[in-house]
């Protein structure tokens, strides 16, 4: 089921600038919101734990971490073959990921300025600090002669709206997810430094700390969502309205939310398999791992969490693994787009099916894991 990326020239915008990844479900998306209802979040019930995170995201511990020192300055052409192709790929998409954050938070900083000073501060502090990530992933791409055209991204991606209850759900997930793919990975490496291929591993530790406290910031801001809301109601001061944290529309996009971000994140792991195997990590193993302690990181913050140790949950996750590995062997092809269509159609279905029956598994209360989960 694992299949490995294939050995291409990657395509060129200009010498040295590589064009961007074709745009699909599983690419990084670019995001924009609702930035009035933004503006308008009241955030006084929770402004002491807002505060107190913004405090911490000014300190900015990170500031002096990411530096490309003596360790980065050699030739990098030893790691060749498919290995160089799935690190750039890793590196791209990454890249591409942390500068959409930074696109994001800069412009709700920008557009909150006046209207929600607490709030716009932190955006701009985890700006910089998404700005920096990207910066220096971009960098790393460049020790392989290749690099990101940021500006062109901008102005060339499409842009997705989602409304902020939708955003503040996704952002936290995504940046939790985050923490725990790249702490795994760097534990990895503190156990195996034989597969340390190259030095941006030893960045990971504190990095995902970065993650970690933006996610505690869009924790919190769950807390601040308007009990009006029609995807989020049951999420606005939930520690003192325990009936509203228990609305069912709040459970049923809990559950769409995590599913829908372990099951993107299966299939991108199972593509990026030769990254993985490069680096003497099995993807399946990962995979499981990073769900499962994403998932019981999310019973801080959600009513409920998946149920992950179901038997058929992970064995569903990866038959829509298989499936979209099948869909991109028809892409490829130089069939007529009415055959690709009718070839795929099925395949679609399959895995809108698979989905289904993995989202309909009785999820499991994260209020009775409240003092267990860590």
């Amino acid at each position: 089921m694992v299949k490995s990326l294939e050995n291409l020239e990657p395509e060129l915008l200009k010498q040295g600038v590589k064009a961007p990844v074709q745009e699909t479900l599983l690419t990084p998306r670019f995001y924009t919101t609702d930035f009035e209802a933004a503006a308008q979040l009241d955030i006084s019930a929770q402004e002491t734990e807002l505060l107190a995170i913004v405090e911490e995201l000014r300190a900015d511990y990170n500031r002096h971490h990411f530096v490309r020192d003596e360790e980065f300055q050699q030739c990098w052409d030893h790691i060749d073959g498919e290995t160089r192709v799935a690190f750039i790929d890793f590196l791209e998409r990454s890249c591409t990921s942390e500068f959409s954050g930074f696109l994001l938070f800069k412009e709700l900083s920008r557009r909150l300025k006046n209207r929600n000073p607490i709030l716009a501060e932190a955006f701009n502090f985890m700006a910089r600090d998404e700005a920096r990530h990207a910066g220096f992933l971009n960098k790393s791409m460049a020790d392989f002669n290749l690099s990101l055209d940021l500006s062109y991204l901008t102005k060339n991606r499409t842009y997705t709206f989602f409304p902020l209850e939708w955003i503040i759900y996704a952002v936290y997930l995504s940046e939790k997810i985050g923490y725990w793919r790249y702490i795994l990975i760097y534990r990895h490496m503190e156990k195996h430094p034989e597969h340390q291929i190259y030095p941006l591993f030893r960045k990971f530790e504190s990095w995902c700390q970065d993650e970690n406290r933006h996610g505690d910031f869009f924790k919190v801001l769950l807390r601040c969502l308007p009990t009006s809301g029609f995807s989020t109601r049951g999420f606005a001061n939930a520690s003192t309205q325990p009936q509203l944290w228990n609305n069912w529309r709040a459970r049923l996009w809990v559950r769409f939310f995590l599913l829908s971000v372990f099951a993107t994140h299966t299939l991108t792991v199972f593509e990026r398999a030769t990254f993985y195997q490069s680096i003497g990590i099995d993807p399946r193993e990962y995979n499981t791992r990073v769900i499962q302690e994403t998932n019981n990181t999310a019973a801080r913050a959600f009513p409920l969490i998946l149920d992950t140790n179901h038997p058929k949950f992970f064995r569903r996750l990866e038959q829509c693994s298989e499936l979209n590995l099948k869909l991109a062997e028809i892409n490829k092809s130089e069939r007529s787009k009415i055959v690709k269509f009718c070839q795929k159609l099925p395949l679609i279905a399959s895995i809108i099916g698979h989905f289904l029956q993995t989202y309909l598994i009785k999820p499991v209360d994260a209020e009775s894991l409240r003092g267990t989960v860590h």
